[in-house]
């Protein structure tokens, strides 16, 4: 990174290192894209980002324009590979998003940590696990007893029809809500935080994840 012209780190708390390695590496020419700071997020807010279709759009934007100014010259080049990669490479994720949105808006869900939750608001789907149970998990700290018996009747009363989940991160807790989801018929859908496989592109990643996701509310709902 102490060579880079052009540094993308992600903020919001999430990459806290960057930040030092960068100041300890300065560059005056060096361009730097914090997407924390392009979202307007501050640290406390969800890092995860890249779950939402609407950061993904304003961050490739922004890299576009980046891009441009760093290489005027180019500049065409640039915005020709941004239309393709809009308009063709991210197709069927593109897709994906629109038709879960159209066709499940509002169905109740449950997840294992806050990663799901900017996923469930760019699908409009609702979420029902408490935030404080999604923070702990993302966290590394204790859930509470009061957080995991209102997820325990969430699951044991159907209330929610799917369960996301971040097999990256099964903690005893979390195995034990899947197992219980699985018990009761509630289709369980799976979610990673980095690329799965770790040579995957973001695309075929993202689009694999929420194929899942659409098929287990299919199962769930029928429609």
């Amino acid at each position: 990174m102490a060579g880079a012209d052009f540094a993308i780190t992600n903020g919001i708390g999430y990459d806290a290192w960057s930040d030092k390695l960068l100041a300890a590496n300065p560059a005056s020419s060096r361009t730097a894209l914090k997407v924390g700071d392009l979202l307007g997020k501050k640290e406390g807010d969800n890092p995860h980002q890249w779950y939402s279709a609407e950061s993904v759009t304003k961050v490739i934007d922004q890299i576009t324009a980046d891009y441009k100014k760093i290489d005027p010259a180019d500049a065409a080049y640039f915005d020709q590979q941004k239309t393709t990669f809009t308009t063709k490479t991210l197709a069927r994720y593109n897709q994906l998003e629109a038709d879960i949105k159209a066709r499940y808006a509002s169905t109740p869900i449950g997840a294992s940590e806050s990663i799901v939750t900017p996923l469930s608001e760019s699908l409009g789907l609702k979420m029902l696990t408490p935030e404080t149970f999604l923070d702990a998990m993302s966290e590394g700290t204790d859930p509470t007893a009061a957080d995991k018996a209102t997820i325990d009747q969430q699951i044991s009363g159907k209330q929610i029809k799917v369960y996301v989940y971040n097999s990256q991160n099964s903690t005893p807790d979390v195995a034990a809500q899947v197992d219980a989801a699985k018990k009761q018929g509630i289709p369980v859908a799976t979610v990673t935080e980095t690329l799965a496989p770790a040579n995957a592109t973001f695309q075929d990643w993202q689009t694999q994840q929420l194929q899942g996701i659409a098929d287990a509310l299919k199962a769930a709902t029928g429609k």
